[in-house]
């Protein structure tokens, strides 16, 4: 299925041919992933559901992993790939028309359920409206209501019947306010070993066994990487001019990162080895290291459950920091998830992932933490025993994998809809 690159014109937006409506028994299942995570998480939420629905027809917005999967997208997913408040104001009238020729599209299709998948600030608006207007909504994947004004939840509640969490400690929160809240374990606790393979992921790199390796992620966006990608290129030159050997390993997250890295690498003097670059394998690249130093968000979970010690690094536009300063947004007073789960769990208030924010992030704090993580085996140790046991906790000790938990409570809404209230 060919992804339109402009939304539809809203007086044609609920114009499908009858040739595409479901047949009887073929129900409709409208998923809207906005960001690459949102896109792997939609494809395997696809393949879990065709496990119940086989003649299921899928519909909303995707990327190419849905799409593989047999997903039909409306939109160009990288309509919604945005970050921070600037860039979301700067395209707000963008975004408010493909929101009402979303609306509209599936009014006329009437799906059986409409699942957002993450994207809170376009995807909670479009299930409001599709919730007042009677169909059965999900959200997949919590908004970080534990971080970010817990009152958020209450709105939540109004524009899905139902929200399912990736943490532990996220459900106890919705039923404070009287929301249907599921945990359905984090899909990337399935993803990995419980026990690391260094080795295994340094002979597929190609890498020496007996030298370090430091990871670098600067963000998976291209504007996170124009912004962290010097400081963090800067800091692991730091790193290697103090730690003979050192081998630098740089994942693009996808092709214009790639470009990017690569075009910020050229104008880097090395120290060593020149770093390699590589086209995605992220979770390789982390599990090849002994150390990793990378941008505050997803990344740091996977870093988490790949059993790596990591220094944490971010730095959001002025403008965004400022109004989140000024307005209070934030309650927590940590940022990175490893940080965040380890005091859910009751594991104490001391930071296992040093964390350098904002003007804290530069590249010789940066560098500085690392080489503190390098020289210190037994605090490594440690670390990795404690990710251990996070890592356990988010498979919860449930039945089959988050996707197949995630299916099961969006077809308890699909086949006993009459118990869901309004």
């Amino acid at each position: 299925m060919t992804v339109t690159d402009q939304p539809a014109p809203d007086n044609q937006a609920s114009a499908i041919p009858d040739s595409r409506l479901p047949l009887p028994g073929s129900p409709t299942i409208a998923l809207l992933a906005g960001e690459d995570s949102g896109d792997q998480l939609g494809a395997n939420l696809i393949v879990a559901l065709r496990q119940r629905y086989p003649q299921a027809r899928f519909v909303g917005i995707g990327g190419a992993r849905m799409q593989h999967e047999g997903f039909e997208s409306w939109y160009d997913i990288r309509e919604l790939s945005l970050f921070g408040f600037s860039e979301v104001i700067s395209h707000l009238p963008r975004l408010l028309r493909l929101r009402r020729s979303l609306v509209a599209r599936l009014l006329q299709a009437r799906p059986v359920v409409v699942v957002g998948i993450d994207a809170p600030d376009f995807n909670l608006g479009v299930e409001r409206r599709l919730k007042q207007a009677g169909l059965r909504t999900v959200h997949y994947v919590s908004p970080s209501v534990w971080a970010w004004r817990e009152k958020r939840a209450e709105k939540i509640g109004r524009s899905a019947h139902r929200v399912l969490c990736l943490f532990p400690m996220e459900p106890a929160i919705y039923a404070k306010h009287g929301i249907d809240a599921r945990f359905v374990g984090h899909p990337l606790a399935d993803h990995f070993a419980l026990v690391a393979d260094r080795v295994g992921a340094r002979d597929a790199l190609q890498l020496p066994q007996q030298v370090p390796v430091l990871a670098v992620l600067p963000g998976s966006r291209l504007s996170e990487v124009k912004r962290l990608g010097q400081i963090f290129l800067d800091a692991a030159s730091r790193v290697a001019a103090v730690l003979p050997g050192l081998r630098i390993v740089i994942p693009a997250a996808n092709p214009r990162v790639h470009a990017r890295v690569q075009a910020l690498l050229a104008a880097t003097p090395a120290n060593g080895s020149a770093p390699l670059l590589l086209d995605g394998q992220a979770h390789e690249a982390m599990l090849a290291a002994d150390v990793v130093l990378l941008a505050s968000g997803t990344a740091t979970l996977e870093a988490m459950l790949a059993k790596r010690p990591m220094v944490v690094g971010y730095r959001v536009t002025p403008t965004s920091y400022r109004i989140a300063r000024a307005l209070k947004m934030l309650k927590t007073e940590v940022y990175s998830l490893p940080n965040i789960l380890a005091r859910a769990s009751g594991l104490g208030e001391d930071l296992l992932v040093p964390e350098l924010m904002q003007d804290d992030c530069t590249a010789k704090n940066l560098a500085a933490a690392t080489l503190d993580l390098f020289k210190d085996s037994e605090r490594r140790g440690a670390i990795v025993a404690t990710f251990e046991h996070l890592h356990q906790e988010l498979r919860g000790g449930l039945e089959g994998h988050a996707a197949d938990r995630a299916a099961a409570a969006i077809a308890e809404l699909i086949n006993g809809r009459e118990s869901i209230g309004e």
